[in-house]
């Protein structure tokens, strides 16, 4: 496992500025003294791979700690909805493809990651099946939908097989890297995680994971099997509440996989509103995105932290790679940690994700 990516000392003018400009609500866009950032001068000369974001040992696969979400693929606009737009097929193949060009071994999926002629799970099948030896696909079970896409109950434990199988159909697989467990609510988790520890004994699935969950679920969980990861909704200003369990999630060798960390509040429509004018101060001194300063801030969150932005656009797929090769000051850490405890990411975000209604398209990531 390697360790949290080196921090360089960058302009703390722009931290300065962000301070002052946070403190009297104001939007001045007054440029920094410092020197363009070392990412910056990387991006005008050369690709920026995913390697770059330093690595981590998820159950026995080592992946890259910025990987790519697949729940944007399948459509334009908004996610997980009945009548969403479907995105061209060759668009989608090819910003797969790109990614795993650029070094990204991480791809999270789900069954239920569909529109209209789309499936994500397929088209990662036909974009990349024979599959390179170190890709790791994570998938997720217990949400569903049916054919015209609306929301099922979740699974019960005698149906979770089935979930699992319809998996391996689409993606082309005899068994599933990791699988996410994804609840909604408080309720214990023990009779359908132990279901899904008895496909993993049957060798349909190779390590497990947890989707949505508190850290009673996690000691729950681990009480009956390996848990490799956590996938919880997390970023600048949602969910500050999370920070602990981050934290131990880390202590226990278990990644920890923040889903919305650019969307926010905007969940399955992506990111709305503008950013906190301290985001954007960062963003300047470095010549990146909002976004960037976003996914870089997660994984300086520790070294168990694994990114999986999601997009179908290819110039997006480089900005969110290049992503792992921003180092941000302890100063500019400071600075954007005070915002995230304010829970104000400047996109609005309420970031709970807790009291969501089971089988709604809020519910899900």
């Amino acid at each position: 496992m390697t360790t949290t990516p080196v921090k360089t000392t960058s302009a703390t003018s722009a931290v300065s500025a962000a301070s002052t400009t946070s403190a009297t609500s104001t939007t001045s866009t007054t440029s920094t003294t410092s020197a363009t950032s070392a990412l910056s001068a990387a991006s005008a000369t050369e690709t920026i791979r995913a390697a770059s974001a330093g690595s981590w040992t998820l159950g026995d696969r080592e992946v890259h700690r910025i990987g790519f979400g697949a729940m944007r693929l399948p459509q334009t606009g908004r996610a997980l909805a009945a009548d969403a737009v479907p995105r061209d097929r060759d668009r989608a193949i090819g910003v797969l493809r790109r990614a795993v060009e650029l070094g990204v071994n991480h791809i999270d999926t789900a069954a239920f990651y569909f529109s209209p002629l789309r499936s994500a799970n397929e088209l990662i099948n036909r974009a990349l099946a024979p599959y390179p030896d170190d890709l790791v696909i994570t998938t997720k079970v217990g949400p569903g939908r049916d054919p015209s896409g609306a929301w099922l109950p979740h699974a019960t434990p005698e149906q979770l097989r089935g979930q699992v199988e319809e998996n391996l159909r689409q993606l082309g697989r005899d068994h599933l890297d990791v699988v996410n467990l994804r609840i909604v609510g408080a309720d214990s988790i023990a009779e359908r995680f132990g279901a899904l520890a008895e496909l993993r004994a049957a060798g349909l699935v190779r390590h497990l994971g947890l989707s949505n969950v508190r850290p009673e679920h996690l000691a729950e969980a681990r009480a009956i099997a390996p848990v490799v990861c956590v996938q919880n909704p997390y970023g600048i200003g949602v969910r500050p509440d999370q920070d602990e369990f981050v934290r131990t999630c880390g202590e226990q060798g278990v990644a920890f996989v923040p889903f919305y960390a650019i969307a926010g509040a905007g969940r399955t429509a992506g990111a709305r509103g503008a950013d906190a004018a301290e985001v954007r101060a960062v963003a300047r001194a470095h010549g990146v995105s909002a976004a960037q300063v976003r996914l870089a801030w997660t994984l300086h969150r520790g070294p168990h932290v694994l990114a999986i932005p999601g997009t179908g656009d290819p110039d997006h797929l480089a900005a969110n790679v290049a992503a792992g090769a921003l180092r941000l000051s302890e100063d500019e850490l400071t600075l954007l940690d005070r915002l995230h405890q304010g829970g104000d990411g400047g996109d609005g975000s309420d970031g709970d994700d807790r009291t969501r209604p089971t089988g709604t398209a809020e519910a899900v990531s």
